[in-house]
């Protein structure tokens, strides 16, 4: 993965190259310490992986966040304030590092930009292929290949996920958020219906009056925000 690093604190940005340089599927394209020369290099070529700092003079890092395209450069925050943490999920931040950054905070998000970007990869050419399968994740310090069938809903708990898989009494437990989830899990098979689940469409038991989902031992109220798409998929199914 092509990757660069903004940071208007010259330390940080050394600490991160230092990071980078340990990481083997990583290729660092640059550096920069100013914000506006950083979003002209964007735009001439965009690279996979942005680790980009929040508070910084002239144009700060939602700034630039918003002004490039994070469907082709996905971004990981780097900052040493709390506050911006939900402000990071409108702009589909994979990952909030908090410095000083720890090399296994650091790796984590890595491999979680890997994940994401793998399947969006696969899907994205312009010939017809199929559809990715499964996906790794990092679940009690080991990566697991899981099945996209297995899935049956996505609970989001701050930093962390919990999976809930079939036939499995315990969710798996991963380093993600869950905007990283909406975009790596295929749009056809999983459909987000609240600010803190993802669930498997097929995995559906019942839907009642409330518009509460059954799915699993779980049982989600579909939110205000999610109701139109989610009407939209039953009626395309014949409920109405």
């Amino acid at each position: 993965m092509t990757c660069i690093i903004v940071d208007d604190e010259p330390l940080a940005v050394r600490q991160l190259e230092t990071m980078v340089a340990r990481s083997a599927d990583l290729e660092l394209r640059g550096s920069y310490t100013d914000s506006i020369a950083a979003l002209e290099a964007l735009q001439k070529e965009p690279v996979d992986l942005l680790f980009l700092d929040i508070q910084m003079p002239d144009l700060n890092g939602m700034e630039l966040a918003h002004a490039i395209d994070n469907q082709r450069t996905r971004i990981i925050f780097t900052t040493a304030f709390k506050d911006y943490a939900y402000e990071s999920y409108e702009v589909n931040a994979l990952d909030y590092l908090l410095k000083p950054i720890r090399y296994v905070k650091f790796q984590a998000a890595v491999e979680k930009a890997r994940a994401v970007i793998s399947v969006n990869t696969s899907t994205s050419t312009t010939e017809a292929q199929t559809e990715p399968t499964s996906v790794f994740l990092r679940v009690d310090g080991e990566m697991r290949q899981l099945s996209f069938d297995r899935i049956v809903c996505v609970e989001a708990m701050k930093d962390y996920l919990k999976i809930y898989v079939e036939d499995e009494a315990s969710p798996w437990v991963t380093h993600m958020t869950l905007s990283a989830a909406e975009q790596m899990l295929p749009p056809s098979r999983f459909m987000r219906i609240h600010r803190s689940y993802i669930i498997s469409l097929r995995h559906i038991r019942s839907i009642d009056r409330n518009d509460c989902v059954y799915i699993g031992s779980l049982i989600i109220r579909v939110t205000e925000a999610y109701k139109d798409n989610f009407a939209r998929y039953l009626e395309q199914h014949g409920v109405k």
